[in-house]
């Protein structure tokens, strides 16, 4: 395989490396206003860490840095808005990794292709999914959900096809064998409002969008899709713990991107600002309390990690026989 046919984000950190000493003679980065766009409403994951790192941003970079939630198609409206901008790094994406995990396995007429066309500046935070079920449900936990689905027709909602409730919800399906039907909404915030309201029997959601409504009883919390227990719900199982089928894990990641042509000199400076921003105890605090876990890491290490989680949904996705337009 030549140069040329590799994808961009995983030629990015050769590319910084071989241009740093052009450096020096670039414009200084960043040299006006940035754009952070998010690809959810407000209040879900990627908008609590776009909003958690503009105010960061802003001041390292004394500039200013602002939001625009771009939510709806499956997360695809902001990654194509951030790919028509110019590729100077002044619009950055924040997202779930499914963008490029999953989304290019699954809409087969966008207009980017994610993989190639943009470049991951650092992993930025962990996030779960959590099974709640309407308390009207009776069931307390996730076997007596599976045993119910036996004897009764269910429904569990999602953001989206393809999105990460779905695609926890698809694993939880095929590790129980439990026909539990999926319904699809446009984002999370009418998902969670027909759970809530008993519409739907339960869902599949993000720790900060359910969070508060377990807290209040409004909602029963069944499992979290990570492999480890998350602090905000100590007592709800992982969903390896609560299917009895060990190694399942359906963490989710939370990544900024740029343009692939985006000069090497400001995916650095970037880059080191975002770890710096991600250690500051405002972030950490803000997304410890939302069900979220703050990283930073680098560029080359978020580009292994998208290309290891790409491996690992490929198959359930494949096993879904999604496509969608």
């Amino acid at each position: 395989m030549n140069r040329r046919t590799l994808p961009a984000w995983l030629l990015a950190g050769a590319l910084t490396t071989a241009a740093a000493p052009c450096a020096a003679a670039q414009t200084t980065y960043p040299a006006g206003p940035i754009r952070m766009l998010s690809g959810s409403p407000p209040g879900a994951p990627s908008d609590i860490i776009a909003r958690s790192l503009a105010e960061q941003l802003a001041g390292a970079f004394d500039q200013t840095v602002t939001v625009e939630n771009r939510p709806g198609a499956g997360l695809n409206l902001a990654p194509a808005e951030m790919l028509r901008s110019r590729p100077d790094g002044h619009v950055l994406l924040v997202g779930a990794d499914t963008v490029v995990t999953v989304n290019p396995l699954v809409y087969k007429k966008l207009s980017f292709d994610a993989r190639r066309d943009m470049v991951p500046v650092s992993m930025v935070a962990t996030f779960n999914q959590v099974l709640v079920c309407h308390p009207g449900l009776k069931v307390a936990h996730a076997r007596q959900l599976v045993e119910l689905a036996g004897q009764k027709r269910l429904t569990y909602a999602s953001g989206g096809n393809g999105t990460p409730g779905h695609l926890a919800g698809a694993m939880f399906l095929r590790a129980t064998g439990a026909d539990i039907q999926h319904v699809a909404y446009r984002g999370p915030s009418p998902a969670l409002t027909d759970v809530l309201g008993g519409q739907v029997d339960c869902g599949w959601l993000a720790g900060p969008t359910v969070l508060p409504h377990v807290k209040t009883g409004k909602l029963t919390a069944l499992a979290v899709s990570t492999a480890v227990r998350s602090p905000s719900l100590p007592d709800v199982p992982t969903l390896a713990q609560a299917t009895g089928v060990a190694d399942l894990d359906a963490t989710f990641k939370q990544y900024v991107w740029v343009h692939k042509d985006t000069p090497p000199a400001a995916v650095a400076a970037l880059e080191r600002t975002i770890a710096q921003a991600m250690k500051h105890p405002a972030v950490k605090a803000r997304l410890t309390e939302l069900d979220m876990v703050t990283a930073g890491t680098s560029s080359a290490e978020a580009r292994a990690m998208l290309k290891t989680d790409t491996a690992r949904w490929e198959p359930i996705v494949q096993s879904l026989g999604l496509q969608l337009d």
